[in-house]
């Protein structure tokens, strides 16, 4: 499936440099690499029953966007040679773990696997559909980086305020505003690498998979939310 992307994107397209062309396909090859050490976390994970959030919820989110930053840090550092794809898919397994708090709990339900089938099916919806619209606008959108860059900043402060409030609507609204906004991220991010803007396919893969993870998981914490009591 993934293989097919670079070709349908790059026809409609059609005013696509290789070069361009090149850094959209070896984006969508390490992208489909970066499941691997994200469900292999995720698996982990569960069978430790590992979670950042068990003793303070407040200092395990500090916790994880630091280390997440590091990894940013280390990713964009090394992002010219092998050593950069390595980092990433550490970094994927790390998410992986994270992944697997929510994970368990949603296959905790009696129709869990059901649920994770249909976030996961979500989740690819909205990536074609975000590809396919990147791919049919064509011009450059990088307005939109500022704007979606505050949205973030304004999500995470909600998410880490809602720590200490608990408030379940506030939650599903978090959930909802953040699937947006990363839908949002997944249009920036591919008309960058279709419009030149972008040229190194594993900092395009960082910012995707960051897109892809986030829609999956607020997504199957949605329906996690709406299926149980």
């Amino acid at each position: 499936m993934q293989n097919n992307i670079p070709v349908n994107i790059a026809s409609q397209t059609g005013g696509m440099t290789a070069k361009q062309n090149r850094v959209l396909r070896n984006t969508y090859m390490l992208l489909g690499l970066t499941l691997i050490p994200t469900v292999l976390g995720a698996v982990i994970g569960m069978s430790m029953n590992f979670s950042f959030f068990a003793g303070s919820p407040a200092i395990g989110f500090i916790a994880m966007l630091a280390i997440a930053f590091g990894f940013f840090y280390a990713i964009e550092k090394t992002k010219n040679s092998a050593w950069g794809v390595a980092i990433l898919l550490g970094f994927t397994f790390f998410m992986g773990l994270i992944l697997s708090r929510i994970v368990g709990r949603v296959l905790g339900l009696s129709n869990g696997g059901q649920l994770i089938a249909l976030a996961a099916g979500g989740t690819a919806v909205i990536f074609f559909g975000m590809s396919t619209l990147a791919a049919t606008i064509k011009r450059d959108l990088t307005g939109m980086g500022k704007f979606l860059f505050i949205g973030l900043i304004m999500l995470l402060v909600a998410a880490f305020a809602n720590i200490f409030m608990q408030i379940p609507a506030l939650s599903i609204v978090i959930m909802v505003v953040a699937i947006g906004i990363f839908s949002a991220f997944l249009l920036f991010d591919i008309n960058r690498i279709i419009t030149g803007g972008e040229t190194n396919y594993i900092s395009a893969t960082l910012s995707i998979y960051l897109s892809i993870y986030n829609i999956f998981a607020n997504l199957l914490a949605l329906l996690g939310i709406t299926n149980s009591d």
